[in-house]
């Protein structure tokens, strides 16, 4: 078994037995360690809340966790950019394939559409990570940057989750109509 697969049958295996504690620890590790994709782990958290019978109300804190959890681990990436600054921060960038000339053009897209860009960004993969760099960098204001990145990461979480509790209805509803006849 690849040590991808691996990682993402232990997740599942946490998730059985953590949902709640999952996603949220889920979407924190995320935006810190890249490889821990939520594009997997949410909606195997919906269909797991579904096989569990847990009812459509109780996913609603699911999503919030998960809010919560991509608001705080993006906000670290936040301060290291605004900390840290350009100079020190393309020393390290340049390890995973970004040059000066990408950032730049990264942060002429940001200026243009900053409130926007964080919060559509928050529903991209890849850019959910990546776009704290260029709002730290440009000294976005801090509350601006956490209520856009909330809603944004609301907004992710409630779809992905979703879509694997209504996929988990479905093929309940599916397998309950295909019971053998007597």
């Amino acid at each position: 078994m690849e040590p991808f697969d691996s990682l993402l049958v232990l997740l599942a295996d946490f998730l059985g037995d953590h949902l709640y504690e999952g996603i949220f620890l889920a979407a924190l590790l995320e935006t810190i360690i890249p490889p821990i994709p939520t594009l997997a782990v949410f909606p195997t958290a919906g269909f797991l809340a579904s096989q569990q019978g847990i009812p459509l109300i109780g996913v609603v804190p699911m999503i919030i966790l998960g809010a919560i959890g991509a608001t705080i681990g993006t906000s670290v990436l936040y301060l290291v950019a605004l900390k840290l600054g350009r100079v020190v921060l393309l020393r390290y960038l340049k390890y995973v394939r970004i040059s000066e000339k990408k950032l730049e053009r990264v942060e002429i897209w940001f200026e243009k559409y900053s409130d926007k860009a964080v919060f559509l960004g928050r529903m991209i993969p890849v850019m959910r990570e990546m776009i704290s760099v260029p709002a730290g960098l440009l000294k976005m204001r801090i509350p601006k940057f956490i209520t856009y990145t909330f809603a944004g990461s609301c907004v992710w979480s409630a779809g992905t989750i979703l879509a694997g509790y209504y996929f988990g209805e479905a093929l309940g509803l599916g397998t309950d109509a295909m019971s053998p006849l007597p």
